[in-house]
């Protein structure tokens, strides 16, 4: 394999340094990778390895996370307010700062909800969209995921509960629970994520964003209309023994994208850390076959169907 070489840099966004990491030729068609919780870019640089020698793959991190700035959060007197939205909206800047027009998001996690509303804003950059353990439906709300998007600000004993899901062994259980074999996932990533979530100032940043995430299940009805609408090529690649986000959720999209590709593993929540073997090659042929697809229609030929749905 010809590993590429990927590049780390900054780009200023509204006075926030965004970390990123990107690999391939800028001229191959761009997948922007979008991490989850409690993660950051880090959890993408295997699959970077794996595909950046075909494709151009750019990975961020959110403010607050990883290697990006952290500004000081305005619960606690600072300038910048840590929301969903204002994620996206930095996010939105980043696209416009490396001059993103047009890539296949790949959803995991916290990137669900940053990425739809990209996709919302600016449909016209969505050229597909890989959906790896990303939610967009409450019948993919397990129990625990219920209990947590049931916390609201001021609500007694909420920061608390936050709090009590910032420790080592939740964050190694995210990576660990529902594993088919949890002796081929390395701990570098759990490690990585305790590290920044124990740098100072992070845990009021989580605290802020948990108690905002009932403003993404309030926005799922939207988000599933715009699917409805746009009907995206759409890979879902789904750990089947995620405890957050559940099975049903993963099938719910075949509702509103009917052409979708749906692919269960038998993993957990983080399912790039367990089979990337399997899902990298998904991928790939993923894209070629968006790829394939729009140059047979700039040709004026016919193509079958991007993707079926799978059992």
């Amino acid at each position: 394999m010809n590993i590429p070489q990927v590049t780390h840099r900054r780009v200023d966004v509204d006075g926030v340094q965004v970390f990123y990491r990107e690999t391939g030729p800028k001229d191959a068609p761009t997948l922007l990778l979008l991490h989850g919780f409690p993660s950051a870019s880090h959890q993408y640089r295997r699959l970077m390895d794996a595909l950046g020698d075909r494709y151009h793959l750019i990975a961020p991190d959110y403010p607050g996370f990883g290697h990006s700035d952290a500004p000081l959060p305005s619960t606690l007197g600072g300038p910048f307010t840590y929301t969903f939205e204002r994620l996206a909206d930095v996010m939105e800047g980043f696209c416009r700062a490396l001059g993103l027009g047009r890539f296949v998001a790949y959803l995991f996690d916290f990137g669900a909800p940053v990425g739809f509303r990209l996709a919302a804003r600016h449909p016209e950059w969505i050229e597909g969209l890989v959906i790896q353990n990303g939610n967009a439906y409450t019948t993919g709300l397990s129990p625990m995921a219920q209990a947590m998007t049931a916390l609201r600000p001021g609500v007694k004993g909420a920061e608390d509960s936050v709090l009590n899901i910032l420790t080592l062994e939740v964050t190694r259980s995210q990576y660990l629970t529902g594993a088919a074999n949890p002796e081929h996932i390395a701990p570098e990533g759990w490690t990585l994520d305790q590290h920044f979530l124990d740098l100072p100032g992070r845990a009021q940043i989580q605290i802020d964003l948990a108690l905002n995430y009932h403003s993404n299940v309030a926005l799922y009805p939207q988000w599933q209309a715009w699917l409805r609408a746009h009907r995206p090529p759409a890979l879902i690649l789904w750990g089947r023994h995620d405890p957050f986000f559940l099975e049903a959720g993963a099938r719910a999209y075949l509702d509103d994208v009917p052409g979708a590709e749906l692919h269960l593993l038998d993993t957990g929540h983080f399912a790039l850390e367990e089979c990337l073997p399997v899902i990298a090659p998904l991928i790939a042929d993923f894209v070629e076959r968006i790829h394939a697809r729009g140059h047979a229609s700039q040709q004026g030929t016919s193509h079958p169907a991007l993707a079926t749905a799978m059992p």
